[in-house]
């Protein structure tokens, strides 16, 4: 049999997905808000190109309290850089949305899109990061993270131990998991 050629869906993933099955147990409305969801995500994934893309030409917003502008603003005003990887190992790396570190101080923003409740963990783990891939002590540095969702900005100066007790589980858990891929080989 000759196969019909879908070269443009070739190694995509369609939203009712065989590989993903799990929507067979959905109802309409799982169905509903599953996509929506998704739909979202894209949607975040979009406007954090488009806030990357303002930052790095330097295009500021209107002056508002709006989450998107005051974002943009505030990563152009403290000269941020967007979208940096901060790399410890294969196990270990993440994208922090803008970041800076200058004076040695330590500036780290995250742009939320979406309505879930927030948590500061993930820019204590870009912190972390950091200071493992730069090779810097936290408690030799300042820091301030920032999360920017709903009209609204949460600030946290995180205590230099916690970022330590991070960088240590880094890398014990990296390294536990090479021992397990040495040990699959």
């Amino acid at each position: 049999m000759n196969f019909n050629k879908h070269l443009n869906f070739e190694g995509a993933h369609s939203f009712l997905s065989a590989s993903q099955h799990s929507w067979l147990n959905y109802d309409d409305a799982k169905l509903i808000n599953r996509y929506s969801t998704v739909q979202a995500a894209q949607l975040g994934t979009r406007i954090h190109a488009l806030a990357a893309e303002h930052i790095s030409l330097k295009i500021k917003m209107p002056n508002d309290n709006k989450t998107f502008n005051q974002y943009v603003n505030d990563a152009i005003g403290y000269r941020m850089s967007p979208e940096v990887v901060l790399f410890y190992s294969p196990n270990a790396f993440g994208t922090a949305d803008s970041i800076s570190f200058r004076d040695n101080f330590l500036r780290i923003h995250d742009l939320k899109t979406g309505v879930t409740r927030v948590s500061m963990d993930q820019l204590e783990i870009y912190a972390a990061l950091f200071c493992l891939e730069y090779d810097i002590k936290p408690n030799k540095i300042g820091m301030e993270l920032r999360i920017y969702q709903k009209n609204d900005i949460l600030v946290n100066e995180p205590e230099p131990d916690r970022i330590f007790h991070i960088m240590d589980k880094i890398v014990r858990f990296d390294k536990l998991i090479e021992e397990m891929k040495e040990a699959d080989d």
